[in-house]
């Protein structure tokens, strides 16, 4: 039996095993490894902190996430199928490790915030 998301370590479990996956799918990787250059022992704290705030309540996240997205649109475009490989490897990530309310919330602000990351590139694109 799988258990629920339940603290950051939970959350550093998924997001490690998120960018294995996203770092292993040439369809996406280039943007971790060639436009944005992440380092991810850096990375990974963020991301744990990030969603922390968001399915934990713990706060602590103070980047601009929107911003951050435009700036990685402004280097290399990020093409509505780009958010879908994201998409189906989170969904993917959480369904093979947790099962519960908060996995089932974290899969919802994903899909929420690669909906309005994906309104924001395309209002940025018309202007």
């Amino acid at each position: 039996m799988m258990n629920d998301i339940q603290n950051q370590d939970d959350l550093y479990l998924l997001v490690d095993e998120f960018y294995k996956k996203l770092l292993s799918d040439d369809a996406i990787n280039y943007i971790f490894t060639d436009v944005v250059k992440i380092k991810l022992e850096e990375h990974l704290p963020i991301l744990v902190t990030f969603w922390s705030q968001a399915i934990l309540g713990t706060g602590g996240y103070t980047n601009n996430l929107t911003q951050i997205h435009l700036e990685v649109n402004a280097k290399e475009y990020l093409s509505p199928e780009l958010f879908k490989i994201w998409l189906n490897h989170f969904y993917a990530t959480v369904d093979e490790n947790f099962k519960g309310e908060k996995a089932e919330q974290i899969k919802t602000q994903a899909l929420s915030i690669a909906t309005i990351m994906q309104i924001k590139i395309a209002q940025q694109k018309d202007n």
